[in-house]
């Protein structure tokens, strides 16, 4: 299946069978989101992997009754990192020195640019590490559906309730945005075969052939898909 056609295919599943997705589907979906692009390569989160049915049971109050919370394969957990700590900032830089076998002297200019651009509150850099988890997330839900699994990812939460659960907070993390793995449950999602809605091409796709200023009287001119 081509990546169009796998896009086609899935849809925000709104009832799961309960069915288990293979293991080695898991680790597909999981090694993407690995590979997934972030700031500075950083990857400033952590993904939470809950399979266990009881716990799936206890986070679906927390998760406003959502059916699918219950009913997935597998709950993944996107949780970003509640501060970007100097310490952090530092293990990141040796990570990189060792991976790529440099010396920490060549990275001075890398580090600087890092701590500048993250010296902001707790909260501006908290949103910032959050961005970088719908990369990933965007990454994990293509990569289901090239392989047929069904996904729905969930803002619909109580962050506070869940972290608690899951005892993030002792981890430096907040939640951010959960994503559903399982199979679709046919005889009961109202979703199931209902035709996409979006925008048109013409107004999602704006095409810029040469330098003009956005003004509200040319940028009708500017859409030329």
């Amino acid at each position: 299946m081509d990546i169009i056609k796998a896009l086609n295919w899935r849809y925000a599943t709104k009832r799961m069978n309960g069915n288990k997705i293979p293991e080695s589907k898991l680790n597909t979906i999981l090694e993407a989101i690995w590979l997934a692009p972030t700031s500075y390569g950083m990857q400033p989160f952590s993904v939470v992997v809950i399979e266990n049915v009881e716990l799936l049971k206890k986070i679906q109050p927390i998760a406003y009754m959502q059916p699918q919370v219950s009913e997935a394969s597998v709950l993944l957990v996107f949780a970003a990192w509640n501060n970007i700590t100097q310490e952090r900032i530092d293990e990141y830089i040796s990570q990189v020195c060792s991976v790529r076998n440099v010396t920490e002297d060549s990275m001075k200019n890398l580090k600087v640019e890092i701590e500048l651009k993250l010296k902001n509150t707790i909260d501006i850099n908290h949103c910032w590490a959050a961005n970088q988890t719908y990369i990933s997330l965007g990454i994990a839900i293509a990569t289901a559906a090239l392989i047929q699994i069904d996904t729905t990812p969930i803002e619909g939460f109580i962050s506070e309730d869940l972290d608690e659960v899951l005892k993030l907070k002792e981890r430096g993390l907040k939640s951010v945005v959960l994503l559903a793995l399982g199979y679709r449950d046919e005889e009961h999602d109202h979703l199931l075969g209902l035709p996409k809605v979006r925008q048109n091409k013409e107004d999602l796709f704006i095409s810029i052939q040469s330098e003009i200023g956005f003004t509200a009287s040319n940028i009708n001119n500017i859409k030329s898909i």
